[in-house]
Order: C-alpha cells, then sequence, then structure tokens
C-alpha cells in the first residue's frame, strides 16, 4: 500500500491534532504504542522536509469562546479544563520543535474559527498526513473540512485513537477511506523511505 503514495514533500504538511498531555492521558488506548509512533512519523517527517502542524484546543479565561449553546464545550467550561497555558501543554514525547507550528483551535475540528486553511494555502500544502485524538472528535471533524476543501488526505489510522474501538474502527475501515487513504504509521514511514 505505500508503494503507492506519491508524496510532493514541500506540499505536503502533517498534521498532529490534540496530542496535549491531558487528551492523551484521558482519551488514548495503548498510550505508549501511540506515542512511540507519533514520535517517529514527526521524526521522520521533519527529517523528509514535511511542515509540521499542531491543533491543540485552548481558551481564554472565563471561556469567551464558548457558547451556552454548545453542549459538548460547556461541558469543557464546567470542567475548567484547556484555559490558556494551564493543561493545554502538547505530551513532551511529540513535543513541538523550532520550525513547526501551532493552531489553536476552539472548536471539534482544525479549521472553524482557526487560521488553519490560511497557513496550509500561504505554504502551497495540497496533501495532509493527518491523526489525533479522538478519532470520532478532531480526526473526523478535520478530516471532513478538509476533503470538502479539495486538500488530498491520509490518514494514520494506528496513531489516531478514541475511547470507542469500535467507533474507531467503523471510522478507519468505512468512513474515512471515502475520502481519504488510510494507512498505518509504518507505511508511511516506508512511503518516505525512512
Amino acid at each position: 500500500m505505500a508503494d503507492d503514495i506519491a508524496l510532493d514533500r514541500s506540499r505536503s504538511a502533517v498534521l498532529i491534532m490534540d496530542y496535549q498531555a491531558a487528551v492523551v492521558e484521558g482519551f488514548a488506548t495503548d498510550q505508549d504504542g501511540l506515542l512511540k509512533r507519533a514520535a517517529q512519523v514527526l521524526g521522520s517527517a521533519r527529517a523528509g522536509g514535511l511542515k509540521i502542524i499542531y491543533i491543540v484546543v485552548n481558551f481564554r479565561p472565563g471561556y469567551p469562546e464558548v457558547s451556552p449553546r454548545n453542549v459538548n464545550f460547556n461541558a469543557v467550561r464546567q470542567s475548567g479544563r484547556f484555559i490558556t497555558e494551564a493543561g493545554t501543554e502538547v505530551h513532551p514525547a511529540v513535543a513541538p520543535q523550532p520550525g513547526d507550528i501551532t493552531v489553536i483551535k476552539h472548536r471539534v475540528g482544525g479549521f472553524p474559527g482557526t487560521d488553519l486553511d490560511m497557513i496550509l494555502r500561504a505554504n502551497d500544502i495540497e496533501t495532509l498526513v493527518m491523526f489525533g485524538i479522538a478519532t470520532s472528535g478532531v480526526v473526523l471533524s478535520t478530516l471532513r473540512h478538509a476533503a470538502d476543501s479539495d486538500y488530498r488526505l491520509i490518514v494514520l489510522k494506528d496513531c489516531c485513537s478514541d475511547r470507542d474501538a469500535e467507533v474507531h474502527r467503523v471510522l478507519v475501515e468505512k468512513i474515512f477511506p471515502r475520502q481519504a487513504k488510510v494507512i498505518t504509521a509504518a507505511e508511511f514511514l516506508s512511503a518516505l523511505g525512512a
């Protein structure tokens, strides 16, 4: 499968989404394996000249970005999580490096209300290699928006995680392949020649 992945490295970016320590600890399964695969992907992608873009959830004190009508993020507001700096750090095993880009989001997906699309277009990015936590949250929402925006998409299924293993399986086996090439981290590394 990796044989048919042709990447124009100068026009490709890796999106690592919601790999914040609190999210990894609260939502990821097989944390050690997940972090190891993600770190390998990031290291090889950086060495291969791909842009690395971190998507993280973060709110200002008082949560002015959260509408009282937003059920999901009102629960976050009630919990007091993801306030600027406190509890929003990317897990140290996959921490950003100099030259990486960080996009702050206030919704489930990586596009609404962010400058992600502007950054991608300004850098002439056509292909997005994406993974994140949770598969049914940030990955699904970001993939759908990116597909509708005509990006070429690759999902690294074993770098995604979801609390519900069956939901993860259905998404990576049945839903995502309609709009993206779904492969493993090892297949991606092989395509990079890593």
